[in-house]
């Protein structure tokens, strides 16, 4: 794959917040997807050795069918602390890698992670969308920032996340009766749109089928 920009990778928060604040004003929140859309992909990350190796995972699947295409695995030193809110500085670097091996080139990329849910508006989700050029939807297990309303517990189900009096992306129920999904705009897709295909990609179980095998990958021994 291609990368359209890059940044020297920092070793302190500090600089790491330069960077966001920097690229934050760069960040896409409108559809720009080149359809039809044939493949998505899902991206996740393990550790290795008491966290010291970074195991990132790729999986890309055929859309809409959900049929696995190409998978890829890429291992690299851990390079910077595990921060909330600073986590692709600590996960993408390796991300980056495993994406440089797959040849099926995806469509959309759904991250394990947020987007524009973050306090700078720019979680792994949008910052890896920025550095590749690419459509990307942020699909986190857990909330980092916002607040919503009480969930309906049945599949589908949304409430805006509300940050600061701007909706940053929604909580989503995606299995009737587990715990809900964070999804936020990553870069070149909108909200709604990034919730349809979020959808789209869950036929079954909580998570979307290319976060699901990119977790399975990412975390196996």
């Amino acid at each position: 794959m291609k990368f359209y920009q890059n940044h020297a990778w920092p070793s302190t928060l500090e600089e790491a917040i330069v960077i966001q604040e920097k690229l934050r004003h760069q960040v896409i929140t409108e559809d720009r997807l080149q359809e039809p859309i044939q493949y998505v992909a899902g991206v996740d990350m393990g550790f290795e050795a008491d966290g010291t190796i970074s195991r990132a995972a790729v999986a890309v699947l055929s859309f809409p069918d959900l049929q696995v295409i190409e998978t890829s695995l890429a291992h690299r030193p851990t390079t910077f602390p595990y921060v909330p809110g600073f986590l692709s500085f600590r996960e993408i670097p390796a991300v980056l890698d495993a994406l440089e091996k797959i040849k099926t080139i995806p469509d959309i990329i759904l991250c394990d992670g947020n987007g524009i849910a973050h306090p700078r508006r720019l979680g792994i989700a949008s910052h890896l969308g920025l550095l590749i050029d690419m459509p990307t939807i942020g699909v986190a297990k857990s909330r980092l920032i916002g607040k919503h309303e009480e969930l309906a517990e049945t599949k589908g189900s949304t409430q805006p996340l509300i940050h600061d009096g701007e909706t940053i992306g929604v909580v989503l129920r995606s299995r009737t009766g587990v715990k809900p999904l964070y999804i936020s705009s990553g870069h070149r897709i909108s909200l709604p749109t990034a919730i349809d295909y979020v959808l789209r990609c869950t036929p079954k179980y909580r998570l979307p089928e290319t976060t699901r095998i990119a977790d399975r990958l990412a975390s196996a021994k």
